[in-house]
């Protein structure tokens, strides 16, 4: 074995490999031994002891059975959101009598789908849950529960439910009903779902309501271009609500509008996403869509503990986004000054 391979962590991949078995065979040999014939026993026994896999404790965990030790499998990136998702997976978990473990998957493709399987025939965990994409395929018989929920994609961006960006058409329904007619969209990053959603549902919702659009102006979440954009709207724009694709473009449209000496709300509204922990202490409060992540990370877990119980699998009908009416929003001015 050369130095660079004696240094590396070896898999059970490499072990079944080896031992000229599947990766499943060699997951029941460290669960029991019983009913193993004797020469495929010790061709894995050898395999373990020539590539050094594991420490005893992992061995020992998994001829117990029982870890208490569950693990919550997330992309690597800076997502604020994650950390609630976290939060609410983790406090499950612990009321379910186990200690969680977070492991960051990166790299390419096939990186994180082989450090998953082995991950899963570890024997160090009880179940795992995944809060991104992983499809092992028959890479995952023989292992520990898996249960994926994709709500991040390999770079920590929301995707699935936790991109949906339907609270938009309902801020721009309760606007529309002040009073509300031309609107402006300060949009995110388009690499997010997340942001072409709330820009799709903007001028779907618009045009849906016979309103007027002054236009989608691409932020990339810069607060800096959103406040650029608002300040320079002309003067005979007629813009009486901005829409943000979340609340730091917010931030900077408010700026955008106090540079202009415009009055908020009584000059023009401005709504935002996420419910930052500044917008609720902003003058004027900040009208913003929470998201319960804290839920979306509980239902997670929930789900492997079913899933390793048999139980049913809990549904998770209720709606992850309420719209936070504050004091950023109100009736439409006669006119803007």
């Amino acid at each position: 074995m050369g130095e660079a391979q004696s240094k590396r962590r070896a898999t059970i991949l490499e072990v079944a490999q080896l031992a000229g078995v599947s990766h499943q065979t060699v997951s029941r040999y460290f669960r029991s031994e019983v009913g193993m014939k004797p020469t495929t026993r010790e061709r894995i026994r050898t395999a373990v002891t020539d590539l050094n896999y594991r420490p005893n404790l992992a061995a020992r965990a998994m001829r117990g059975g029982r870890t208490g030790r569950l693990a919550v499998i997330l992309p690597s990136g800076t997502s604020i959101s994650s950390l609630e998702v976290l939060q609410g997976a983790t406090t499950a978990a612990h009321a379910a009598g186990f200690v969680t473990e977070v492991i960051i998957l990166d790299g390419s493709p096939d990186m994180r789908r082989n450090r998953a399987a082995e991950l899963v025939h570890s024997g160090l965990f009880e179940g795992l849950v995944s809060f991104t994409p992983l499809d092992l395929g028959e890479d995952s018989e023989g292992g520990s529960p898996l249960t994926v929920l994709p709500v991040y994609d390999h770079e920590l961006r929301s995707i699935g439910g936790l991109a949906d960006g339907s609270r938009i058409a309902d801020i721009i329904t309760a606007l529309a009903e002040m009073g509300h007619r031309k609107f402006i969209h300060v949009a995110g990053d388009y690499r997010h779902a997340s942001a072409r959603n709330r820009r799709d549902i903007y001028e779907y919702t618009i045009e849906a309501l016979g309103l007027e659009s002054h236009g989608v102006v691409d932020c990339d979440w810069s607060a800096e271009t959103a406040r650029a954009a608002i300040r320079e709207l002309p003067a005979e724009a007629g813009v009486t609500a901005v829409i943000g694709a979340d609340d730091v473009v917010a931030t900077g449209a408010i700026h955008g509008a106090i540079d202009r000496g415009w009055r908020i709300p009584e000059d023009i509204s401005v709504t935002g996403w996420d419910n930052n922990r500044v917008a609720a202490a902003m003058a004027p409060a900040l009208t913003t869509v929470g998201v319960d992540h804290k839920r979306l990370g509980s239902h997670g877990m929930n789900c492997l503990l079913a899933l390793m119980q048999s139980r049913e699998l809990p549904k998770n009908e209720e709606s992850l986004t309420t719209v936070i009416w504050r004091e950023s929003t109100g009736p439409a001015p006669q006119n803007l000054i």
